[in-house]
């Protein structure tokens, strides 16, 4: 009985004392392998990123997957996998059970990296797997990406150009303003005119330059022919701005629905180049055809006709776009201003009596400015003229009275 005791006292003896040792060893057979990263883009044969699908490890050559990462919208992807050599399977989100889009072989994880590995099916080897038919496909694809990315660039950088243009306008047409501010009250009337006509010009003259870069990379859209003109016609280039005028007219009439802001603002430079080389019958058909065609902004382009026969001094031709001018905007006491002055210009004057003889029309205009705008900027004006005419400036009619 003792010696089996001690015999059993000493197998357990061993077991106790192997038992270590073997746990040992059956931990370091089973540890995890040792791992890596792998991250990329997909870019398909057009060259963009390509939307969704799998991105698969296989280590028997493509027949199974071991390790699988989805591809995100914008053709990412990322994973983790045991250390070793892969072939990498792309498969899209319509590819067939069994197939594959593609796959490059011997793509390395190594231990503690993270390995960069695109997708890149624009490359050489991936064209030379596909035949000939496919191969047109996908060069016509190509050619179709490159042309909507080119025409995407210039769209963008037109839309640049106008930007600038629009804040140019602006600045040209606060010239005056701005002479002012940069000279100072104090400034004699000529500084003002040649400072006003300085920023003009430069405003005017960097318009014409983006503009023309722009009809030339785009031909065929009529608003950068309209800010071209525009340019133009501030630079005293009367000709080019009725070529370019007449270019966008040319366009826009052939779109499939011309806009009718865009022909009225077409027409109205025109009326205003004829209105400034003094073809008046060709202004006022322009400016006819501007009403017409944006019948909303009618009565803004027959103001126009009449400030500009108003500044080129055409005095009957500034009477009548006046009085038309009225019919659109009965209310516009500028309007009315604009059609005395150019009466006043005709009134007989007596030097005896030193006053000028207006006619009753032009006294009834005065007077009308001053129903409509008692306070207004040519008020001082009106009051005098209708002095020195011996006619007394009547009161405007006090708001009735609940």
């Amino acid at each position: 009985m003792r010696r089996t005791s001690a015999l059993r006292l000493s197998l357990c003896a061993l077991v106790c004392a192997l038992a270590p040792s073997a746990f040992s060893a059956f931990a370091q057979e089973y540890s995890p392998p040792p791992t890596g990263r792998i991250h990329g883009r997909v870019i398909s044969p057009t060259g963009q990123p390509q939307n969704g699908g799998t991105v698969s490890l296989s280590t028997d050559g493509g027949e199974t997957s071991t390790y699988s990462f989805p591809v995100s919208g914008n053709g990412e992807y990322t994973g983790e996998a045991s250390i070793g050599e892969y072939t990498l399977l792309y498969r899209a989100t319509d590819t067939p059970e069994g197939k594959v889009v593609d796959y490059i072989q011997a793509v390395i994880i190594l231990a503690g990296k993270d390995v960069a590995q695109d997708v890149d099916m624009t490359r050489q080897e991936y064209m030379d797997r596909l035949s000939p038919e496919q191969q047109k496909q996908i060069q016509a694809m190509r050619a179709a990406s490159a042309a909507a990315a080119a025409a995407s660039n210039l769209a963008n950088d037109v839309n640049a150009h106008l930007e600038v243009v629009n804040h140019d306008l602006q600045d040209a047409e606060k010239a005056r303003v701005s002479a002012v501010e940069i000279l100072g009250n104090t400034a004699t009337q000529q500084d003002i005119d040649a400072k006003a006509a300085e920023i003009a010009n430069a405003k005017y003259t960097e318009i014409e330059t983006l503009m023309t870069k722009d009809t030339a990379s785009d031909p065929n859209e009529p608003i950068v022919w309209i800010d071209l003109a525009r340019a133009q016609l501030g630079l005293r280039n009367y000709l080019d701005a009725e070529t370019s005028f007449k270019k966008a007219l040319e366009l826009e009439s052939k779109a499939q629905k011309p806009e009718p802001q865009v022909l009225g603002a077409i027409e109205g430079g025109l009326g205003e180049v004829y209105a400034r080389t003094l073809m008046v019958d060709d202004a006022n058909a322009a400016f006819d055809a501007a009403a017409k065609a944006d019948p909303a902004d009618a009565a803004l382009y027959l103001e126009n006709q009449a400030i500009i026969f108003f500044q080129a001094k055409n005095v009957t031709a500034q009477v009548d776009a006046a009085d038309k001018a009225i019919k659109a905007d009965p209310n516009n006491a500028f309007l009315y201003y604009i059609k005395a002055q150019g009466l006043a210009q005709d009134a007989p004057f007596d030097a005896q009596a030193d006053k000028s003889i207006l006619s009753a029309e032009c006294i009834a205009a005065f007077r009308k400015y001053l129903e409509l705008a008692p306070t207004g900027p040519f008020a001082a004006d009106v009051n005098t003229a209708l002095e020195r005419s011996e006619e007394k400036p009547s009161a405007p009619t006090p708001p009735p009275t609940n």
